[in-house]
């Protein structure tokens, strides 16, 4: 299989210094030419006027590859909801949505062309998995995100709560790797990614690390090795059932890794980086969704540094569940409470545009 071609955001600042000097140019072209991509969030050689004329076209070829192409763009909630869908340089098809807030801009990014967790509920998940996104097509759905903003499309901040928040509307903030794809399953990449959209101007874009969140069902080696990495990204777990028959059937990697060994790999990652855990769950009716599995959840995760956040199923072409009924919901998130556990319902955004949890996924013909 080939791989992408190399791009000044798949390398560190001092790789990406070599590279230039290889070019036969100064290596101080290479902050330039970051500079463009991560402050200005041009791959455009043309306004690059700061370079050699003569200078540019190779610079852009070699550095700046585009990796990506909108093929389709959707959006909803008045507009303060997108979703685009991309295609790699080998016809890989991948999905992003970018969420306006008052406060806030969100990127939900894939780190994956498809998903091989296999989880029955997940539209993305039955897709299957085609392969590992590069650090830079991953960094470059952020880019893209920021590009539309910069140029207008971040759309009236007036509501915003103060200068300070309407500021953070103005740009995206807030990056969560729950997009196609299961995270930790492309460890590598995952973990540059993060760097490069962390690490200050002309390293990166400069994104605070408490405002990256990264998600996972539960690969257990993998979670430790994040704790280890000296980052402060929210880890998220995706849960879905408090016991193992549950979790077997809903998310196949249980069958590898236990509930028991998932949270304990999660209290690992608290304990170490100081960050509480989100423990993501998808009610779904008559599944998952009972009294006594609220009360389960939050005896599991009471005195722990943790936070539940609960997703009303979202609707998937051909799935045989549907989402829990609206008194249930609050039955469940009363269960949970009761532990002393906080308990949130999350924003369902996106779903007119098959933008929300669950539902990103590229189906021939779609």
């Amino acid at each position: 299989m080939s791989r992408p071609p190399r791009h000044l955001a798949d390398l560190g600042l001092a790789e990406r210094r070599l590279a230039v000097t290889e070019l036969g140019e100064r290596a101080f072209r290479a902050d330039q030419l970051s500079r463009h991509y991560f402050a200005r969030f041009t791959d455009e050689p043309g306004q690059m006027t700061d370079l050699p004329a003569a200078a540019r076209q190779e610079l852009a070829a070699n550095l700046l590859p585009r990796l990506l192409t909108a093929e389709r763009e959707l959006s909803c909630d008045g507009g303060a909801t997108r979703k685009t869908l991309w295609r790699a340089f080998d016809g890989a098809l991948i999905e992003s949505v970018l969420m306006k807030y008052p406060d806030r801009v969100t990127m939900c990014v894939s780190s994956q062309a498809g998903c091989g967790m296999a989880c029955p509920f997940c539209a993305t998940g039955q897709a299957g998995l085609t392969r590992n996104l590069s650090t830079a097509e991953i960094v470059a759905q952020v880019v893209a995100g920021a590009r539309a903003l910069a140029s207008g499309g971040a759309g009236d901040v007036s509501a915003a709560p103060s200068p300070r928040a309407a500021a953070a509307a103005a740009r995206v903030s807030n990056v969560v790797f729950m997009g196609m794809g299961e995270p930790l399953a492309n460890y590598r990449n995952v973990v540059a990614a993060v760097r490069r959209l962390t690490d200050p101007v002309p390293g990166g874009l400069g994104i605070s690390q408490r405002s990256v969140t990264v998600s996972t069902v539960g690969l257990v080696p993998a979670i430790g090795r994040l704790a280890a990495e000296g980052l402060s990204v929210t880890l998220a777990v995706s849960l879905h059932a408090p016991d193992d028959e549950a979790r077997d059937e809903l998310v196949p990697v249980n069958r590898r890794w236990k509930v028991a060994e998932v949270l304990a790999a999660a209290w690992e990652y608290a304990a170490v980086t100081g960050r509480r855990v989100s423990i993501e769950y998808a009610l779904i009716k008559d599944v998952n969704d009972q009294p006594w599995r609220a009360g389960l959840l939050g005896s599991l995760l009471a005195g722990h540094l943790a936070h539940v956040n609960l997703i009303p199923l979202n609707p998937t072409p051909g799935s045989k569940w549907t989402a829990s009924l609206p008194p249930v919901q609050r039955e469940f998130v009363r269960g949970i409470a009761a532990h002393g556990v906080p308990v949130t319902v999350r924003d369902t955004r996106g779903r007119e545009i098959d933008g929300a949890c669950g539902q990103l996924a590229v189906f021939p013909g779609r």
